[in-house]
């Protein structure tokens, strides 16, 4: 990779800033419950055990939402929704809240142009297996009518879209775990390209069934440390052994710079870069040596016209699997080289498991506030790094980052080859 980089785009009234943030993850049901259990060492992984009709039953580890989205929304728009767009409305309704407007439905008033980029990875997989459950049990005329839209992957994001009154665009990128990061990504396109003012934009995701938990068991990806919940999960240690799945959402409000001032908005962070590759190397393994991941964060550092000497820290996908997590290594010394002695990285999905679709925009809010808080997250499961994972990870406490200008990357990678890269900047 190019050590030095060209300037970015030039600032001005089409930069994005975020303005919005909502979360809602197996550590709490907002964004400040999620940050403070975060900041606190606090782990949502708990031993799920499913039911089998016939044989024995299936033990998984799984970490549930703190709060279940149901709860947070009227019983009529809950039953119409698959569990995935529940999350998705509520962090949501959060994060346009958090961005000063107090009913979603004003976002489109006074000719604000409203886009929505929502992504998943699994989707409707619940509701898909309940309704077939249905159909085969019962008889097609108990199947819901609703079945359809709900197992659409753009299901979510058509939801948040008629939340918000979004008549810019609704998107629904589909990219694994890099579904998240990938909506971001296309809010970052809209806002810099006019085509919108506002973006509600992130990931969700729902399914911690037996069928997906399975599956991954089978591909020997998932963490069999059942005795030990709470330890299970543990990104860039020696002895990770796989990744614990997880459920939620994270929401941001992305809008342009001249958007934001002219309504007086206050501004969490910018987004100041995107980088996109694909490895083209296999379904469900990484690239050796990390280079596609290496490529798509070193196209996000040019996006941003950074160095990689400017960057102060960064929140890894690290999903705690032996090859996910060394090859991500490799990535990011293959970037930054020796800067990277520097540089907090931060491996959060100990604590709120792997959440697939909603991965990338989950840790993408961790990241905003990491920069606004001058605090990078512990990994709290975190016992030993991985001599040949060579990262300066963030322990088991939070780590202040360095005063002055701060900028940040965060990582997704998705099966099928995806590799996302966000680059942000503190709000100054």
């Amino acid at each position: 990779m190019s050590p030095r980089h060209a300037a970015g785009p030039d600032p001005g009234e089409r930069a994005a800033v975020i303005t919005g943030l909502g979360l809602t993850t197996a550590l709490g049901g907002d964004v400040p419950s999620t940050w403070r259990a975060l900041l606190g060492g606090g782990c949502g992984v708990e031993r799920v055990d499913f039911a089998a009709p016939e044989g024995p039953a299936q033990v998984y580890l799984a970490a549930r939402a703190a709060v279940d989205p149901g709860t947070a929304l009227s019983s009529a728009k809950a039953a119409q929704c698959d569990r995935s767009a529940r999350f998705a409305l509520v962090a949501a309704r959060e994060a346009v809240r958090d961005a000063g407007f107090p009913d979603a439905s004003t976002l489109s008033a006074a000719g604000t142009r409203v886009a929505v980029a929502v992504g998943v990875g699994l989707g409707g997989l619940t509701s898909i297996l309940e309704q077939n459950h249905r159909l085969e049990t019962r008889g097609a005329a108990r199947v819901s009518p609703r079945t359809i839209p709900v197992m659409l992957p753009n299901h979510p994001a058509a939801e948040v879209g008629l939340m918000v009154g979004a008549r810019a665009g609704v998107h629904a990128p589909v990219s694994a775990c890099a579904s998240g990061a990938e909506a971001l990504a296309q809010a970052l396109g809209l806002i810099r390209e006019g085509r919108a003012d506002l973006v509600v934009a992130g990931g969700a995701e729902a399914a911690l069934h037996p069928l997906a938990l399975a599956g991954f068991a089978r591909l020997r990806a998932l963490s069999r440390r059942h005795d030990d919940p709470k330890g299970a999960s543990r990104p860039f240690d020696a002895d990770r052994d796989g990744f614990v799945m997880g459920e939620g959402a994270g929401v941001l409000v992305v809008e342009s710079a001249g958007h934001a001032a002219a309504r007086g908005a206050r501004v969490h962070a910018r987004l100041t870069g995107a980088g996109i590759t694909n490895d083209s190397h296999h379904v469900a393994q990484p690239a050796p040596g990390g280079t596609g991941c290496a490529a798509a964060v070193d196209a996000a550092l040019r996006d941003a016209g950074l160095l990689p000497e400017e960057v102060q820290h960064i929140n890894a996908h690290a999903t705690s699997t032996p090859l996910g997590d060394l090859g991500e290594a490799q990535a990011l010394h293959k970037v930054f080289g020796e800067t990277l002695d520097d540089v907090a990285v931060s491996a959060t999905k100990g604590a709120f498991g792997h959440t697939l679709g909603a991965a990338g925009a989950i840790e993408a809010v961790l990241t905003v506030l990491a920069l606004r808080d001058r605090t990078a997250p512990p990994a709290c499961s975190l016992e030993r790094v991985d001599p040949e994972i060579g990262l300066n990870v963030v322990g088991r406490t939070p780590a202040a980052l360095p005063s002055g200008p701060l900028s940040a990357i965060t990582t997704s990678m998705g099966f099928g080859g995806h590799n996302i890269a966000l680059a942000f900047a503190d709000a100054s």
